[in-house]
């Protein structure tokens, strides 16, 4: 095997990190709009109201809800086969249950992935990548409450019909899996997901699995009903995976690495295996967790199978074991593994772990793969020129990309793309900062929101040009 012809080439981006214009042509509120500025030092701060005195980021984005014409252009010009987008439901239905679509809202998606479409680029929509509106969960309690299932289907009919014909390519929920009573957790994390701080939930346990499974139902009514709608649709949902090692071949930190990964992967199960696992159900009930269920809920499991799994991938870790000393990893718990490095923010580079992760996947399910985020966050530095030259962007992108043509070639996955994260420069969601920059797109903007908005090209634009064009031969 070989990539194939009509391998997709492309980037992801988010609505709340990208779009600005957070109040603009009867977008309502959303849970993003109230997250602070931080650092890698300083965290997020989540507020109930807005205050004057603060920044939030996602109030501004880059202001791509003004600007999509140039930047769309901009990655047609590197020759993208592909565009990971997120509708902002808050910007379709402001309020979340209101009884009619915002029509402006509507028609910026409309002509957004028509945009896309002009320069033959893939549109692939997200239809939640944590742009929930407020009131959701001000009035609803959030993903806790049944009444918010049926609100996103709602959402979803509107959006699956709206762009019918448009999209082949759509995804239910991004991340998801990070919700987990048994998955450690923090307030930026269930508030991104759910809209929820996890110190303030009362029963942790109970409202995280409550959320899990119905998020889980979510998308497997969700891919019926797009289905439903076009019998063409290919309809999947990211996860955001990392491989789990362990520290030496001892058989308890083998079996501590197993169950330390595996907790990632009961939402995967259920949604391509066509029931919600009984062995989840078993641990809740060890754990005294009692779910609601519908007695429509097992048809919606068994008729809702993804088409295809999205994977975002940025780095492994060490699982946990006794004695050990170090620092907790900076993304999804676990240990810094000695023999890799790491970035500036804390993540493990490891380019054999997405291969590890694709064979894993695609052996355990047997449906399609697609990369839906890999990237570097570095702060990036304009020389006196005013060029940018990101070669440890490339060489991080390059080794990743090498390991996923392993894949291909050598293992035969069936991995159908290869999106980046993010192809311009944008807000990152668990700090807010702009100096953690991922595009081939430079931006020009910092932390305090400073800047004149600015595209600039870096290095890495041009090598990843060469990429697309050779399908990627010339690395």
């Amino acid at each position: 095997m070989k990539f194939p012809d009509n391998f997709l080439w492309g980037g992801s981006i988010a609505a709340h990190q990208t779009e600005g214009a957070w109040s603009e042509d009867g977008k309502g509120p959303a849970i993003m709009d109230y997250v602070t500025v931080g650092d890698d030092g300083q965290p997020r701060k989540i507020h109930q109201t807005i205050d004057p005195e603060c920044r939030y980021p996602s109030h501004i984005g880059i202001d791509f809800y003004h600007r999509y014409l140039d930047d769309v252009k901009l990655l047609a010009q590197m020759g993208f086969k592909a565009l990971r987008i997120s509708i902002d439901w808050s910007r379709i239905y402001p309020n979340g249950d209101d009884l009619e679509p915002n029509p402006k809202g509507i028609e910026f998606y409309i002509n957004l992935v028509d945009e896309l479409k002009k320069y033959h680029i893939e549109p692939i929509v997200t239809l939640y990548h944590f742009e929930m509106p407020i009131n959701l969960v001000k009035k609803y309690g959030s993903w806790q409450n049944r009444s918010v299932v049926e609100l996103y289907l709602k959402f979803c009919k509107t959006m699956f019909t709206a762009l019918r014909g448009k999209v082949k390519y759509w995804v239910t929920f991004n991340e998801m899996n990070h919700i987990d009573p048994r998955t450690e957790a923090s307030d930026i994390f269930t508030y991104i997901i759910a809209g929820l701080k996890y110190s303030e939930m009362k029963d942790k346990s109970q409202t995280l699995a409550t959320i899990g499974y119905n998020m889980t139902l979510a998308s497997c009514k969700a891919v019926r009903l797009g289905h439903e709608i076009d019998a063409s649709n290919k309809i999947g949902c990211v996860f955001g995976i990392e491989p789990v090692y362990p520290i030496n071949s001892d058989p308890e930190n083998i079996m501590n690495a197993f169950r330390q990964m595996d907790r990632d992967f009961y939402q995967i199960d259920a949604m391509c295996n066509g029931e919600f696992p009984q062995y989840k159900l078993a641990e809740y009930e060890d754990d005294g967790i009692q779910l609601a269920f519908s007695k429509n809920d097992s048809e919606d499991f068994k008729e809702g199978k993804i088409d295809f799994i999205g994977m975002n991938y940025y780095a492994s870790s060490v699982a946990e074991y006794h004695g050990a000393k170090e620092a907790k990893s900076a993304l999804f718990g676990g240990l810094t593994n000695p023999f890799l490095e790491t970035s500036k923010w804390g993540w493990t580079i490891d380019p054999v772990g997405i291969r590890y992760l694709l064979n894993y996947t695609y052996r355990k399910y047997g449906i399609p793969i697609m990369i839906t985020e890999n990237g570097l966050g570095a702060e990036d530095r304009l020389d006196d020129n005013g060029k940018i030259h990101d070669d440890y962007r490339i060489d991080y992108l390059r080794k990743h990309v090498q390991e996923v043509k392993k894949a291909v070639e050598i293992d035969q996955v069936n991995c159908f793309g290869y999106l980046t994260w993010g192809p311009i420069d944008l807000v990152s969601a668990t700090t807010g900062q702009m100096s953690k920059r991922y595009g081939f797109i430079y931006v020009d903007l910092d932390d305090s929101g400073r800047g004149t908005l600015q595209r600039l090209k870096k290095d890495s634009f041009d090598w990843y040009k060469k990429v697309i064009k050779s399908n990627g031969k010339d690395l």
